[in-house]
């Protein structure tokens, strides 16, 4: 009878040997996420240290209204003429 240890090798060569052609591409891509997730740690681990500091990120842009949105334009009553001479 075989043994845990004993089955767990025999599938680890089944793995290997059914997935020698995919192993390259699997390790290219855990190593592209790995650097990607590097980089956003590094960037949090920054943003976090600006924020203690209380300087404002340069790179942010900050957007002001100047006319409001449509639905927030008043409209007019029923019956009464709207802009342009059309009824609402």
């Amino acid at each position: 009878m075989l043994g845990i240890s004993e089955l767990a090798v025999i599938l680890l060569v089944i793995v290997a040997v059914l997935a020698v052609k995919r192993l390259p591409d699997l390790a290219r891509s855990s190593g592209k996420a790995a650097r990607i997730l590097k980089s956003e740690a590094k960037a949090m681990k920054e943003e976090s240290r600006q924020g203690e500091v209380g300087q404002d990120r340069p790179d942010q842009a900050v957007y002001y209204v100047t006319e409001p949105l449509p639905e927030q334009r008043s409209r007019p009553a029923d019956g009464q003429q709207g802009p342009g001479g059309r009824a609402a």
